[in-house]
């Protein structure tokens, strides 16, 4: 590792200490990867990607020292609930709908059936004789 990751990492850990001790003083405080990068005066994006273990460790810290649950993890755990009430919804409303489906078959072949079936008998000309087919 070269000096200047080196002094990242470094700035990262002492910035967690700050945070977790509620002593922070570039951000507002609050326990997310954002303040960490704020505190720790360094690029959000560079904590994410080239301290990606410093992060697990930040948020693996806030949960068993201070017993709360990361930000992202309600956010996501927020979203993971809205999305199966709404597979809930949608799977209550695709079986309606094949219900109603079922009935719209029933009722449209009750229909075509009543009119092909004449309700009064047809009378023939006496000239015609009816061709009856016989199957085997």
């Amino acid at each position: 590792m070269n000096e200047q990751h080196q002094d990242e990492r470094t700035r990262i850990r002492t910035a967690m200490d700050r945070l977790l001790a509620r002593q922070a003083t570039a951000f507002n405080g609050s326990l997310t990867v954002v303040a960490l990068a704020a505190e720790a005066d360094v690029h959000r994006m560079a904590l994410m990607k080239r301290h990606a273990d410093l992060k697990n460790e930040f948020y693996e810290r806030v949960r068993t020292e201070t017993t709360q649950v990361p930000e992202s993890e309600k956010r996501l755990r927020e979203t993971a609930s809205q999305l199966k009430k709404t597979i809930k919804n949608q799977t209550t409303e695709i079986e309606e709908l094949r219900q109603q489906v079922t009935r719209l078959a029933l009722a449209a072949a009750v229909l075509t059936q009543g009119k092909d079936v004449p309700s009064e008998p047809v009378s023939l000309p006496d000239n015609v004789v009816p061709f009856r087919l016989r199957l085997r």
